[in-house]
């Protein structure tokens, strides 16, 4: 059996998809599975696909049910003792897997392990920056603390024990906007992370991506999963008040106003901070000004924060 068992759902992805496999298949350690779960595409993806004559690639084909149904199919097909999703439109250095066994190697009791990412733009290509003091070693972290700033997990640079799905579940498929940070919520509640400092995994920018859409937003049901339970954990509480703030900005921006208002009444204010405060207050043709602002800015490298 594979010791990494890497998944990679795709939907309608024929410009990324090729070099994202080809990030895989370049990989100095070679104990691994691609599984590739096409999720009903309309576009080329399959024949991208289907180019590659490698005995590791595993490929199926589903009807379109979105990622986190795909992700979980890819989990129970999964042979590997470590799991790792990769996103279509993004890749691996050369030295992912390598760098992960050795960590893994070193933590054999260890469930949950990241690496640094970077998002790389028409212009350049920049790392995410952490609520960490150390960036560049190796060290265990409490996932609420360490996402203060940017999320410690991010799907294409997190490896996961195969265990740890059947403790926490896998990807809740109720939810179709933030379904993975929703699940790295889960496991912070359960696993501290093996974090590496090194970046090893890139994500392309796309500013008309899903992420990236005003469409795209946490969930009330998904906040409303963690209702008692945040009560009683501020960590989870400031984490949650993050995306409930996202989450006010783009329902203003849908026009969804009574979202806007009640997910607004569930922040902790003082905690959340003055700026942001502001932010979610102003009206839309502002918040619109800002979003394009900071999406062009993004687009060039520019900006304090491009992953959220």
């Amino acid at each position: 059996m594979p010791f990494f068992s890497v998944i990679i759902p795709v939907y309608n992805k024929a410009t990324f998809v090729g070099e994202t496999i080809k990030s895989v298949l370049a990989q100095t350690y070679t104990d691994f599975e691609i599984i590739i779960i096409n999720d009903g595409s309309t576009d080329a993806s399959e024949t991208v696909i289907q180019g590659f004559n490698d005995s590791r690639i595993r490929y199926y084909r589903q009807a379109n049910e979105g990622v986190a149904v795909a992700r979980n199919e890819g989990v129970t097909k999964a042979q590997g003792d470590f799991i790792c999703f990769l996103d279509a439109d993004d890749y691996w250095l050369p030295n992912f897997l390598t760098t992960f066994k050795k960590q893994i190697d070193a933590l054999p009791n260890h469930k949950v392990f990241s690496c640094a990412v970077a998002l790389e733009t028409a212009k350049k290509t920049i790392p995410a920056q952490y609520a960490l003091d150390k960036i560049n070693d190796f060290q265990i972290v409490d996932f609420f603390e360490a996402s203060r700033k940017e999320c410690i997990l991010w799907t294409s640079a997190t490896v996961i024990h195969k265990s740890a799905f059947e403790k926490i579940g896998t990807f809740d498929t109720q939810i179709k906007k933030g379904e993975d940070t929703e699940l790295w919520m889960r496991i912070g509640l359960h696993y501290t992370i093996g974090f590496i400092g090194t970046v090893l995994a890139q994500y392309r920018y796309d500013a008309n991506s899903i992420s990236r859409n005003w469409h795209y937003y946490f969930e009330p049901y998904t906040f409303e999963k963690y209702a008692v339970l945040e009560k009683e954990n501020s960590k989870l509480k400031h984490f949650l008040d993050q995306n409930r703030f996202s989450a006010v900005i783009k329902c203003k921006l849908n026009g969804d106003t009574e979202t806007a208002k009640q997910l607004y009444n569930q922040i902790d204010l003082d905690e959340l901070g003055l700026k942001k405060t502001i932010v979610m207050e102003m009206p839309n043709p502002i918040l619109r000004l800002l979003v394009w602002i900071k999406n062009t800015a993004a687009g060039y490298g520019l900006g304090n924060s491009v992953f959220r």
